[in-house]
């Protein structure tokens, strides 16, 4: 019996999974978008190898990894009959990590979260048909909670069906929350919604740039148009992972949704400055609220330019910005008091990530398959 697990060649899902693999000693299942089980490993490799050596990698590929080839959004995942029967027969609880992040897309959001989702939830309808689902875990988003100003948001009052939303992404997480609900009453659920998930505390290396260009840009500006006082919601990707895992893997849970967020001791946009400015021996940049209007207008007009890199910065900054401007910050007690583990600040480990991204130009030095290596 194994976890089967979506989403694993993404950032935060290679975080989750190799976090089952070492800590946890668990048998995956991961389905893999890919041609054969051979591309399928190579996938594997570049999203694991932030985490893990070749030769650990290769370890639990062959012993710990059990790598299934089909799509989220086809029928049955696109097996045949006899596989299909396989993964009923060999998984006992489901991790669905993986989602369309594409927040200008809404056909790609209904088509991957919605759609995907769905195919996720009669999967577990049909383990549980058959011989029993023991958890179903869901990683949505704080963004479920739709537009807001000044708040603490606690779990139990974040989705408000008559708040507007920012954009399909969080809109269609919300739905695939109402649906896992509706369609598993009897199935023992955990819904995780991270904040924005920024960076690794224990190193200064990524493989997600598109928030850490938008944040980069807005760090080298002289004049923010922010606010200096409005909380950031800012979380570390391994706490995230951590507290992902260990309560997937808990018998019982104490709540069936968790925020993983910063919550209440989110810095302020002037404490990630101060932080930055320091380091780098820089003159701390000046806040200007006035310009926030027309500075959101301006960047709505330049992503229109599409296939530019103007248009593909201004595209990051419309996605980022909401966020920035919304003061407003997710209540974490339920997992701060059930793991016993705090985030990090990102106050602590900023620097370190924009050094890495910027010398790096944003990118990650991926390594090939070793040319000596076993095949995949």
């Amino acid at each position: 019996m194994g976890i089967f697990l979506t989403g694993s060649t993404g950032y935060l899902g290679a975080h989750i999974a190799t976090e089952l693999l070492e800590k946890h000693h668990q048998r995956l299942i991961l389905l893999v978008r890919a041609p054969s089980r051979e591309a399928a490993a190579q996938r594997l490799w570049r999203a694991f190898q932030l985490h893990l050596d070749f030769d650990r990698f290769h370890h639990h590929l062959n012993t710990g990894i059990e790598v299934l080839t089909g799509d989220l959004t086809e029928e049955g995942f696109g097996f045949t009959p006899d596989q299909y029967r396989h993964l009923v027969k060999n998984a006992d609880s489901i991790l669905h990590v993986a989602a369309s992040l594409n927040r200008k897309s809404e056909r790609a959001c209904l088509n991957i979260n919605l759609r995907g989702t769905l195919e996720v939830v009669k999967l577990a309808q049909a383990i549980s048909g058959d011989h029993g689902l023991r958890r179903f875990s869901h990683i949505s988003t704080v963004a479920v909670a739709g537009a807001r100003q000044d708040e603490v948001v606690e779990e139990e009052h974040a989705i408000d069906w008559n708040r507007s939303d920012y954009d399909p992404y969080a809109r269609t997480k919300k739905f695939c929350e109402h649906l896992i609900r509706e369609l598993l009453p009897e199935t023992p659920l955990t819904i995780f919604r991270p904040s924005i998930v920024l960076g690794d505390s224990r190193r200064a290396e990524t493989t997600q740039f598109d928030m850490v260009q938008a944040f980069a840009f807005l760090a080298g500006l002289p004049l923010l148009p922010l606010r200096a006082g409005d909380r950031l919601d800012i979380v570390n990707v391994d706490f995230v992972a951590e507290a992902v895992a260990n309560l997937h893997q808990k018998e019982s849970p104490g709540f069936d949704t968790y925020h993983l967020s910063s919550g209440r001791s989110s810095p302020t946009c002037q404490d990630i400055t101060n932080a930055l400015s320091a380091v780098r021996n820089r003159r701390r940049p000046t806040y200007a609220p006035s310009l926030i209007r027309p500075v959101n207008s301006l960047v709505s007009r330049l992503a229109r330019r599409r296939g530019t890199p103007v248009g593909y910065l201004a595209s990051l900054m419309q996605v980022f910005l909401p966020y920035l401007h919304w003061n407003t910050v997710f209540d974490n007690s339920r997992v701060v008091r059930e793991t016993g583990t705090s985030p990090a600040c990102f106050t602590d480990y900023c620097y370190p990530l924009y050094r890495f991204a910027t010398r790096n130009h944003f990118t990650y030095p991926y390594r090939e398959w070793p040319e000596t290596g076993a095949a995949p």
